[in-house]
């Protein structure tokens, strides 16, 4: 069944335009998809989400955060909270639309996203972490290099080329690598309401973001499920449905309780 795709466009507190494909399944609850770190709301993993979900007969938004894909803005390295607020404005959309936002998806860096939006917001049910850091210190230097920090101090910026053209791809400013460090996951995963349903999903061979970042966030988060899929890499390229049906299933759960909460 085709997806029925519709174009949205939301400013965030800033005033840059969000842009955003909603498709719509006719239901009032809704799935909001984030994008990790130099992806957008075209990548594999979330297009695919929105089917599996369109096929369960749940409505899902996919979005570019800003500086990402279509959205205004300029892309920055950290932008940690700035792209928690492009969320929110985002959830305050579609509740000012009279949706209910049964869960926010995160995928990498979008992963750190919707458990730090949790920490601060306390407006949504359930989180789902798909590879997200624990750490955000770690994994720097795999893409900066060695001696970024004394670098960047020197320069004000680090650009980075890519691997394979060898082309300028972006420039990380001391701001921006200042944001990611002064990023504390485990002190925000704290804060998380222990009403929310939390669950995070890893590839056990994930090279990028290693599966012990998942182990960590199990033992801090109160409400909390882990799902480690077996020989999965970091974007579980060749576990796309196993990784779907693991999501659909856990959502469907949490609407099935909430309707049941609403009834009792």
């Amino acid at each position: 069944m085709a997806l029925v795709a519709q174009r949205v466009i939301i400013p965030n507190k800033r005033g840059e335009k969000l842009v955003g494909t909603l498709h719509e399944s006719g239901t009032t609850h809704i799935v909001i998809l984030c994008h990790g770190f130099r992806c957008s709301k075209d990548t594999n993993l979330i297009l695919n989400l929105a089917v599996a979900l369109e096929n369960a007969k749940i409505s899902s938004f996919r979005f570019d955060f800003s500086g990402n894909g279509e959205s205004e803005g300029s892309f920055q390295f950290g932008n940690y909270w700035d792209e928690v607020d492009d969320l929110h404005a985002v959830a305050q959309h579609f509740r000012e639309s009279n949706r209910v936002i049964s869960a926010i998806v995160g995928h990498s860096k979008g992963g750190d996203i919707v458990l730090l939006y949790a920490s601060k917001y306390h407006d949504v049910n359930a989180v789902i972490n798909l590879s997200g850091r624990y750490d955000l210190k770690a994994g720097i230097e795999e893409r900066l290099g060695k001696d970024y920090l004394e670098r960047i101090r020197n320069v004000g910026f680090i650009d980075v080329k890519k691997k394979r053209s060898g082309s300028f791809d972006f420039r990380v400013t001391e701001e921006s690598l200042m944001d990611r460090l002064g990023t504390n996951m485990h002190e925000a995963c704290l804060h998380i309401d222990k009403e929310c349903r939390v669950l995070t999903t890893h590839g056990s061979s994930d090279k990028i973001i290693p599966v012990q970042d998942a182990h960590e966030f199990a033992k801090i988060i109160p409400n909390h499920r882990l799902h480690i899929i077996e020989g999965a890499d970091h974007a579980f390229s060749n576990h796309q449905d196993e990784l779907s049906s693991v999501v659909v299933s856990f959502i469907e759960e949490i609407m099935h309780q909430n309707t049941n909460r609403v009834f009792n």
